[in-house]
């Protein structure tokens, strides 16, 4: 009897119970944009597979095979009626009074639930999907002993926090075609912001005579309006944020992504997708950069325009194929769902140990 078949057959005869905390900024899953709500809804249905009972705690339109419970029907970026605050407060506040109901309480929605875990007896486990600033790392440093935490790449951990694991991203690959043979154009897929270097992506285009297809949310309009505006025309062309199936086409028909990162990226989902589908990363040594791509085999590693116009010289270089295997090796959603249940049971293995729950 295989490993999956005989941890499924204890799990229906006395499933683990599982808390699903989601963020509201969208639903889960996304139409479009929303990288922790993605992660959070393959996480849930991966489980439910598994034979894990999961309870989402999502928005009240999110999408599961586990149980769905919800305070706000819609996310706050697609009805900007609601308060973020008022309804966030109220979301966390629905999951930690059923806590008893709950082996783990899995928490994606950042630093604010931490404040409600001493309340409860259940463990919280945190998955960090990146800092956003210094200022917020105070309260995790409060709960550092008593919760359990998750990096999602190693580039991204605080040296004042203790972690129970790191868990690298999977995706579907059954959602990402992989093709051989891409068209004319290269693509910037990410949000328009300066941490993003949409302008960079511009530049390097040009200078490289290549057509470039911008596709993202505008996460800064002013930005927007004097650095990516002006430079559209025929060959740089923004068509707004996609959803899965022209994501697909979109991802798979680049030459290249192009990620001239700004920041210090936690993860970089985009990266991933689009060598899921055979496509090459142009990316900025910035990161978690260096854990997804390895040099000159499913990528190139550049630290500025110069680096990133040499590098798109040698993409006939890049075997396709070994950019999807890759990601078929190390972040498909499987590998990700495993990952996450061995945290489950190393952390209710420490609670029996020290006498809790």
């Amino acid at each position: 009897m295989n490993k999956n078949k005989r941890n499924n057959e204890v799990q229906e005869k006395n499933p683990l119970k599982v808390a699903l905390l989601s963020p509201i900024a969208w639903r889960t899953p996304p139409r479009h944009y929303g990288p922790w709500e993605t992660i959070v809804s393959l996480l849930c249905e991966g489980l439910v597979k598994r034979g894990v009972d999961v309870t989402l705690f999502a928005t009240g339109e999110s999408i599961t095979e586990g149980k769905l419970r919800s305070v706000c029907q819609v996310g706050y970026e697609e009805d900007k009626n609601i308060d973020p605050k008022v309804w966030e407060g109220l979301h966390i506040a629905k999951v930690f009074q059923s806590a008893d109901e709950f082996d783990i309480i899995h928490n994606n929605f950042d630093f604010l639930p931490l404040t409600y875990s001493g309340l409860v007896d259940t463990p919280v486990l945190t998955t960090i999907h990146g800092f956003s600033s210094e200022k917020i790392l105070p309260v995790y440093e409060k709960y550092n002993e008593n919760t359990y935490y998750v990096s999602i790449s190693n580039s991204d951990r605080s040296s004042n926090l203790n972690y129970i694991d790191n868990v690298y991203h999977g995706i579907d690959l059954t959602q990402f075609t992989y093709r051989d043979h891409p068209e004319n154009y290269l693509l910037f897929f990410g949000r328009l912001h300066k941490d993003k270097g949409p302008k960079e992506a511009i530049e390097i285009a040009k200078r490289s005579n290549k057509k470039l297809i911008m596709a993202g949310i505008i996460q800064d309009e002013g930005y927007f309006k004097s650095e990516i505006e002006p430079h559209l025309n025929g060959d740089i062309t923004y068509i707004g944020s996609v959803g899965p199936e022209d994501r697909d086409k979109l991802l798979g028909g680049a030459q290249a992504l192009l990620h001239p990162i700004d920041f210090e990226e936690p993860f970089g989902l985009s990266v991933v997708e689009a060598m899921a589908c055979g496509t090459p990363v142009v990316a900025y040594n910035k990161g978690s950069m260096p854990e997804l791509i390895e040099d000159e085999i499913n990528g190139f590693l550049v630290n500025d325009v110069e680096g990133a116009l040499r590098a798109l010289e040698k993409l006939s270089s890049i075997d396709r194929k070994r950019c999807r295997e890759i990601v078929e090796e190390k972040f498909s959603v499987n590998r990700m769902v495993d990952d996450y249940i061995k945290v489950y049971e190393k952390i209710l293995e420490e609670r029996r140990k020290a006498g809790n729950r």
